[in-house]
């Protein structure tokens, strides 16, 4: 299958695997897009030789055309030229990597189009689900999960009949580099122990999230959209090493589960082959050689922000989008030395507190409430 991707965000973690797994399935890159990494962009585009590159930063643009003067390549910049990227006629499927609130709107514009989106972006379903698969539905766009937990979601779903057959999803969840650690000794855990996870390479801001498990929290609401879930039809368990990667669970109790070795390149192509599968560059599992498979429940005081993100889903409306946007700036705080780790899920819960929830948001109003929230976080302890 030869599919021309517009990949978003092609210089940050995911996007790099991206580009391995384009490279060994033989498929093109239309577009690639970065904030402001002109060095890598540029190597990446006269490797690939996409039709169109795409700086958010423009002063990086201006750079970036200079060095690929020699190129066929078009560059654009800013949210003009990410969204030109995601309804790129000659692309038939758009991978979106970029992180934050920044992704809605060109997740939005490719669903318009009609085109597969693969979605690694989950600020965009969290802040905006029901407007993003209400436009995949109306517009006949395939939405396929790039998340290695959704990823596993949806594959164990392929055999499903009848939505009403599952009795649950198991999210699993590793538990990140502060597992078993005390309240106490969480809220005062250094920038260099919180980006140190055991068993998965991502992100600074991803990392961050899946230390203080705000990223299971957003997962949970995640499944709510993808899959029409109610949220007591979604449990969370700590699954240490990262083997399983979700589980389904029928109405006659059988559990059917995914494994994997703890490789993004395999969801990211499966995101782009379904409903084929091909051969492609993520590890093997290696059955003989894995650890005892664990489970336990998470520990929610340890870990507040988990509870902060089951309870915006339980709100629903603009809430994950207040909490989305809170922690987004609360974590933008602590990557920058300005807060201890602990603080991040009290701003939150001080945004969740001080920001009015819409019960059935739009577009502005999800964009408005994302903007109210940092505020809020940013104005922590003020009156």
């Amino acid at each position: 299958m030869h599919r021309r991707i517009s990949l978003l965000g092609s210089t940050g973690s995911i996007g790099r695997q991206s580009l391995e797994v384009i490279a060994a399935c033989g498929m093109t890159a239309a577009a690639l897009t970065a904030h402001r990494n002109v060095k890598l962009l540029e190597e990446q585009c006269r490797r690939f030789q996409p039709e169109l590159a795409v700086m958010m930063d423009p002063e990086a643009a201006a750079g970036l055309r200079v060095r690929l003067a020699d190129t066929p390549v078009r560059v654009a910049e800013g949210m003009e030229g990410l969204m030109e990227a995601a309804s790129l006629e000659q692309a038939d499927t758009v991978l979106t990597a970029v992180v934050g609130m920044v992704g809605l709107r060109p997740t939005l514009a490719a669903l318009e189009r009609g085109k597969r989106v693969a979605l690694a972006n989950k600020e965009t379903l969290v802040c905006a689900g029901e407007l993003v698969m209400g436009t995949a539905e109306r517009c006949g766009a395939e939405l396929i999960p790039v998340d290695s937990e959704h990823s596993a979601l949806f594959q164990c779903l392929q055999g499903c009949r009848d939505r009403r057959e599952v009795k649950r999803l198991i999210l699993t969840a590793s538990g990140g580099p502060f597992f078993g650690m005390s309240k106490e000794a969480v809220y005062h855990a250094g920038l260099e122990q919180a980006l140190n996870h055991p068993n998965w390479s991502m992100g600074a801001k991803i990392t961050v999230d899946s230390a203080t498990l705000m990223n299971k929290g957003l997962e949970f609401i995640e499944a709510m959209r993808l899959y029409r879930m109610p949220p007591e039809k979604i449990s969370i368990v700590i699954h240490r090493e990262s083997i399983i990667h979700s589980l389904v669970e029928y109405c006659d109790h059988a559990v059917l589960a995914q494994m994997g070795a703890p490789d993004m390149r395999l969801p990211i192509q499966y995101a782009l082959t379904w409903p084929e599968r091909t051969r492609g560059p993520a590890r093997a599992l290696d059955l003989l050689s894995c650890p005892p498979l664990t489970f336990q429940a998470p520990d929610y005081e340890a870990f507040p922000c988990l509870s902060l993100a089951l309870e915006a889903a339980r709100t629903g409306g603009s809430a994950t989008a207040v909490l989305n946007g809170a922690n987004e700036a609360a974590v933008g705080l602590f990557l920058a030395g300005k807060i201890p780790f602990g603080q991040i899920a009290e701003r939150v819960a001080w945004a969740l507190e001080r920001t009015a929830s819409v019960s059935s948001p739009g577009l502005e109003e999800i964009l408005a409430a994302d903007a109210a929230a940092r505020d809020a976080a940013l104005s922590y302890g003020s009156l």
